[in-house]
């Protein structure tokens, strides 16, 4: 009986074993798999991000492979530093060119208010911009700024805009569209309030987009600020904008993203990024 009921028992516990056995071997093997569909959808998304940067900058890139940027100069820039998932301030102030493309900038009407922490555009490569606009606190910048009429029929103010990548006619073009614009409208764009300005942006050690001379502010008397406002413990911030979105279409037309589809909100800001538009 004893013996019996050994095997018995013996016999179950083999058919457990192989029962676990091959559902730990099934596990993992789909897990396998899922890491391995993971992998093909992550290059899949970084060869379609890498493909949007050489088309948004062609005057700068040749090509690309699965991790990094040539540049015309030969030059190789990693896309992926291999860091994994990072904190909103390590995405500020330690990124990669991958972290730009954190959160995808809506078109038109979408994305107000933006989610918390969720500021499309607003993470910057730092060595991507100094490498193609030049570093202005090396006085590589000034020498590719053009000037361009504001607002020609309403104003006739000179602003500097760099003449790279083709931002200053860009930035021309918008000021004809805007120009045109109903009366009641114009006071949300003038007086500028910049456009080229060698410094870093407030708060913060990192270089703002007006030093490389990609960025304009329109009237600030008509425009609301993160840092104006008063947050709570968490740092949540209530949403607030006056800029009317018939400004904000012209310049998103002409590859501008618009600082108002920020959670941390700059709704007078605009700066040129067509990389981030689909």
């Amino acid at each position: 009986m004893s013996k019996l009921r050994t095997n018995k028992h013996a016999g179950q516990y083999w058919w457990r074993g192989a029962a676990i056995g091959a559902l730990v071997a099934g596990g993992f093997a789909f897990a396998v798999g899922a890491s391995a569909s993971n992998a093909a959808e992550e290059t899949n998304r970084n060869k379609a991000l890498l493909d949007r940067l050489v088309a948004a900058y062609p005057d700068f890139f040749v090509s690309h492979d699965d991790n990094s940027l040539t540049w015309k100069d030969g030059t190789a820039m990693p896309f992926d530093d291999g860091k994994g998932e990072k904190t909103f301030e390590a995405l500020l102030n330690k990124p990669d060119l991958e972290d730009q493309f954190y959160a995808p900038y809506p078109l038109g009407h979408a994305g107000i208010p933006p989610g918390f922490n969720i500021d499309p555009g607003r993470v910057r490569y730092g060595p991507f911009f100094a490498k193609m606009y030049g570093d202005c606190s090396r006085g590589e910048v000034t020498g590719k700024l053009v000037d361009i009429v504001w607002l020609p029929k309403h104003v006739g103010s000179r602003l500097k805009v760099t003449s790279v990548n083709g931002v200053a006619e860009r930035l021309k073009a918008v000021s004809d569209e805007l120009d045109a614009l109903p009366e009641e409208l114009i006071k949300y764009l003038t007086p500028s309030a910049g456009t080229y300005n060698c410094r870093v942006i407030a708060g913060t050690e990192r270089s703002s987009m007006h030093g490389f001379g990609a960025a304009i502010d329109i009237n600030a008397k008509f425009s609301d600020y993160w840092r104006w406002a008063k947050g709570d413990a968490k740092g949540h911030y209530p949403y607030k904008n006056r800029v009317p979105w018939e400004i904000v279409e012209i310049f998103e037309k002409h590859g501008f993203i618009w600082g108002g589809k920020w959670y941390h909100y700059d709704t007078m800001h605009f700066e040129y990024r067509p990389e981030l538009f689909p």
